[in-house]
């Protein structure tokens, strides 16, 4: 996909671009209200449920959501309670990396893959590690966010005509275990850059080199081409540059409470609308949003060093990322659905 042209189509995306926009909102929002912001920044992460299976029917979105749920509240509460020891983050990126690969691939979870899974097992353990409550506290919170996600997923079925579209059996929704040919090497490429990209972390950015991890394993994707590797490097690479330049200027506005919150629903929004059919303009919106999000709830907001880490983490882990693409045969000339 070139930089500088948009995919073709598939189908209308405002519908879940407003359910993440909410899911991120909505709790920043409320718990401002009531005093309480931080846990509204910790229930936020619960919006990366609605990401997942985007494009199914609601009566079918509602089976498999929860299961999501689960694995991300599952996520953070194993972050949380690695965040006291940096050997059992470090290990722990790794194997939840491959677990979730595993299970994602062998059962055709589909886009976003095993990204945010691992994603937020790091932002935990760095949340968990820093912020002045409990760990318990921090993953009810995400777990309230999850919860909301849900039912602002399942609210379209308040609709008599999104009731009545019949839902595949969860057997049929999950296929599986099965691991083809094409699984199994994004599963390597997982292991791989999983295992490299801790090191390589450790020594860029120790605080959090799950970031580096994280980008790694989203050049790979759910693509088995070595084009779509390199591509996906370069799109990652470029939008976390201009992303970071937003959120230098986003961040010198000070923004905080009702209003972040509408920010952060504004770029949710819009990430969701584009992200299928231009990924380097969807970065331009992921990267201000993920750190604001962090710096909101680490208490570093503002930081312009932060940005410049996370473009350097950025670059390691795209070009990672897309160095594990050799592992697909050359002959491989279509991406995976």
């Amino acid at each position: 996909m070139s930089l500088f042209a948009f995919g073709p189509s598939r189908g209308p995306r405002w519908q879940i671009g407003l359910q993440a926009g909410v899911g991120i909102a909505a709790p920043i929002a409320l718990m401002t209200l009531i005093g309480h912001p931080l846990l509204g920044y910790f229930a936020a992460s619960g919006a990366f449920t609605v990401l997942f299976a985007a494009s199914s029917p609601v009566a079918e979105r509602v089976r498999v959501l929860p299961i999501v749920a689960g694995a991300l509240v599952l996520s953070a509460a194993l972050g949380a309670a690695a965040a006291a020891s940096p050997v059992t983050v470090t290990v722990g990126i790794v194997v939840v990396a491959i677990v979730s690969a595993t299970l994602a691939f062998g059962f055709r979870l589909g886009p976003p893959g095993p990204l945010f899974f691992v994603l937020v097992f790091g932002l935990s353990a760095t949340v968990a590690s820093s912020a002045p409550v409990p760990g318990w506290v921090y993953v009810s919170a995400v777990a309230a966010g999850c919860v909301f996600c849900l039912l602002v997923s399942a609210a379209p079925l308040l609709l008599r005509r999104m009731r009545a579209v019949r839902a595949r059996p969860l057997r049929r929704l999950f296929p599986g275990p099965a691991w083809d040919a094409d699984a199994k090497l994004l599963i390597l490429r997982v292991a791989i850059v999983s295992a490299v990209g801790v090191p390589v972390g450790l020594w860029l950015d120790p605080a959090r080199m799950y970031w580096v991890v994280g980008a790694a394993i989203a050049v790979v994707g759910v693509a088995t081409t070595r084009r779509a590797a390199f591509e996906r490097a370069l799109h990652r690479l470029l939008g976390t540059i201009v992303g970071a330049g937003a959120y230098v200027l986003l961040a010198a506005l000070h923004p905080s409470g009702l209003w972040l919150a509408l920010l952060l629903g504004v770029l949710q929004f819009s990430i969701e609308l584009v992200v299928v059919r231009n990924y380097a303009l969807a970065l331009t919106l992921i990267t201000p949003l993920v750190l604001l999000l962090l710096g909101a709830a680490t208490g570093t907001s503002g930081d312009l060093g932060i940005a410049l880490e996370r473009v350097i983490d950025t670059l390691a882990g795209a070009a990672l990322g897309a160095l594990s693409g050799l592992v697909h045969p050359r002959a491989r000339a279509e991406p995976r659905a």
